[in-house]
């Protein structure tokens, strides 16, 4: 598997030297060529990169700052993921960015009745999860997000038998069907529920969805910028990563790969030819739990954190860039902070704003809403007004589990 591994990626890193300017350019910094890639020791040697450096270069070489390895007329959807970050996606290309995958272990296939609540608009998340769904057999309900008295209604009367959907959005839903006086897991056909991943005691609150409602639950993970990384196998913690990724456990400073067990970034490289992204840094936080002959991982256990000062909120990553950004489009505010705190089974978003003493009160808290959710692609449930905030204070705060 291994040698089959680094033949695919010599070969996609070789057209994509030949057609991605900024791949070339990795290389070319490095002393490297395609062909010297021939384990995970070479392929090491290439430095990580970043989210924020894909960001900058997206910026300066709209709109794929130079990753692109395939025809314009190749391109058949562009997703547009908080950053931003666009991602292209190639005709062709009908199992999901991998997702399908994560179904085939989980058992789900022609006969289910599959309710996707995850967002259709602009990120990939919605689309590839149908597609990956679709590839399986399985029939797809298009919900995408909100409205749970509406969906809670579709999934007693469809005989819908998975659900995808944050963990949050699913106990929303768990709710909402109660609430009308029906008896789970009695009254309803849903036999599984792909839920979306969080921090603290997530497994722990699976195990307690899956006593109370009679299934069982699945989830992968994968990043908008390059799909499907891992999943789940049945009887194990943690992440099977695909076929279709070479994954690294790095020291998040050096990027030098880590041992077995021991927690770092992990830094992944695709062998999908078109997007060719190496050595791309996640800002996830794992350890690896099983490793192939050459040393790449095999298998993460679960997520241990970010890197960095991300935080999540609702699915999506809130990042500090964004809140420097509000800060210096809103006329009047000094510092911007958010806060992500989580009173009830719902994630609520605070915006502090500093102001100016010459600021517009008023103006900068009609503007200050509708261009954090430019920025993020998220709501603001508060926006407050605070009279200092230290120029060394945090920009995401996450108070989730206060």
């Amino acid at each position: 598997m291994s040698d089959d591994r680094f033949a695919r990626l010599r070969a996609t890193q070789a057209q994509a030297y030949d057609l991605a300017p900024a791949i070339r350019a990795i290389y070319d910094a490095a002393g490297m060529k395609p062909a010297d890639l021939a384990s995970p020791a070479a392929l090491a040697r290439l430095p990580v990169l970043k989210k924020e450096k894909m960001l900058d270069l997206q910026r300066q070489s709209p709109p794929f700052g130079g990753f692109l390895a395939a025809k314009e007329t190749d391109i058949a959807r562009i997703f547009v993921s908080p950053g931003p970050i666009n991602e292209p996606q190639l005709k062709g290309e009908g199992d999901g960015f991998g997702f399908s995958r994560a179904f085939a272990a989980a058992g789900i296939g022609p006969g289910d009745r599959v309710l996707n609540t995850w967002s259709y608009h602009l990120v990939p998340a919605g689309l590839l999860l149908d597609e990956g769904m679709r590839a399986m057999g399985a029939t797809v309900i298009p919900a995408g997000v909100g409205g749970s008295e509406l969906q809670a209604q579709l999934v007693m009367e469809l005989g819908v038998t998975c659900i995808c959907a944050s963990t949050a959005f699913f106990v929303t839903l768990v709710e909402t069907i109660e609430a009308t006086g029906a008896r789970l897991p009695a009254d309803w056909k849903v036999k599984s529920a792909f839920l979306g991943g969080e921090f603290g005691d997530w497994m722990g609150k699976r195990r307690r969805l899956e006593a109370r409602y009679g299934i069982r639950t699945f989830s992968s993970y994968a990043t908008a910028d390059l799909g499907l990384i891992g999943f789940e196998t049945p009887g194990e913690e943690g992440y099977e990563i695909s076929p279709d990724r070479i994954v690294q456990i790095c020291d998040p400073v050096t990027g030098a790969p880590l041992p077995e067990g021991e927690p770092g970034e992990l830094v992944v490289t695709t062998l999908k030819a078109g997007w060719p992204l190496i050595r791309f840094g996640t800002g996830d936080v794992a350890f690896a739990t099983a490793s192939h002959a050459d040393g790449s991982v095999r298998r993460i256990g679960m997520l241990q954190g970010r890197t960095g000062q991300a935080v999540k909120a609702r699915e999506i990553f809130i990042y500090p860039r964004q809140l420097e950004e509000l800060a210096i489009r809103v006329p009047g505010v000094v510092r911007a902070q958010a806060v992500v705190a989580r009173p009830a089974h719902r994630e609520e978003i605070t915006i502090n704003l500093m102001l100016a003493p010459d600021a517009d009160r008023a103006a900068v808290l009609a503007a200050a809403p509708g261009q954090f959710q430019s920025l993020s692609r998220l709501k603001a449930d508060h926006v407050t007004i605070v009279g200092d905030l230290a120029a060394d204070a945090p920009l995401v705060v996450d108070r989730k589990d206060s």
